[in-house]
């Protein structure tokens, strides 16, 4: 919705607040709001019967300092419980630099937790890519991050690279808190493939995930991301939350 949203962000929080959404949860341009655009945005939410659990945020919003300080503030304020990177920052080649960027999430779980919030990763195609041996970059991130650091799950881009959520949710119980409802199927983007089909077109199963992520993972609540589509953004959100229903009875 960041078309919609960068038009008219009152009117789009309420169009998706009447399709029957529940949850929303905003990107890194969120840190450019004032504390009191902030307030007005998390009146909007409660407004139109919309929570906020978590936000999306670049390293430095779980790091040390003046931009911390502001992110915790923020997301207080919306009600949200988690601060999500959205992704990796620059790190030296192989495990050894995936492990110092560890380091820095764990020290932002300890300093975020006196606030009532906690930390976590938004996995992307890369970091299912294997660094030594059989040890993929997740395994890293997972095996090096304490047990409340959430591990959001993209599903789509889980699949595209050929990992199994399913299996990757049930070695990480407790831990995947939220899922991105994103789908995905071989073929191009001309074709409208890839990550274009709805969610429910694609390849990814579902139903095992959703059952996997309550029974064993943790989740806590479930995001709709579709990166483009074949509709207009609303039409493209009604009809992933029709598909939702029906798939979830």
């Amino acid at each position: 919705m960041r078309g919609e949203l960068s038009r008219d962000l009152p009117a789009t929080l309420q169009a998706v607040g009447k399709m029957g959404y529940e949850a929303v949860e905003s990107y890194a341009p969120y840190f450019d709001w004032s504390i009191p655009r902030a307030k007005e945005v998390r009146t909007i939410l409660d407004d139109n019967g919309l929570r906020s659990y978590s936000t999306h945020n670049h390293i430095q919003a779980l790091t040390a300092g003046d931009t911390m300080a502001k992110a915790i503030e923020l997301n207080q304020i919306l009600g949200n419980r988690y601060l999500i990177l959205a992704s990796a920052p620059k790190v030296a080649p192989g495990v050894d630099g995936w492990k110092k960027l560890c380091e820095k999430l764990t020290t932002a779980v300890e300093m975020l937790k006196p606030h009532g919030l906690s930390a976590g990763f938004h996995n992307h195609h890369t970091e299912w890519s294997v660094l030594e041996g059989t040890t993929r970059i997740m395994d890293v991130i997972a095996a090096n991050t304490p047990t409340e650091f959430v591990l959001q799950l993209d599903v789509g881009t889980c699949v595209e690279a050929g990992g199994k959520p399913v299996e990757w949710i049930k070695a990480n119980p407790g831990r995947i808190k939220s899922v991105h409802l994103k789908d995905w199927a071989p073929g191009a983007k001309s074709e409208e493939k890839g990550y274009r089909v709805l969610f429910g077109e694609g390849v990814s199963p579902w139903k095992e995930i959703f059952a996997a992520a309550e029974s064993v993972g943790g989740v806590e609540y479930y995001l709709m991301e579709q990166e483009g589509s074949r509709f207009p953004e609303f039409e493209t959100a009604e009809r992933c939350l029709a598909t939702w229903k029906s798939i979830r009875g």
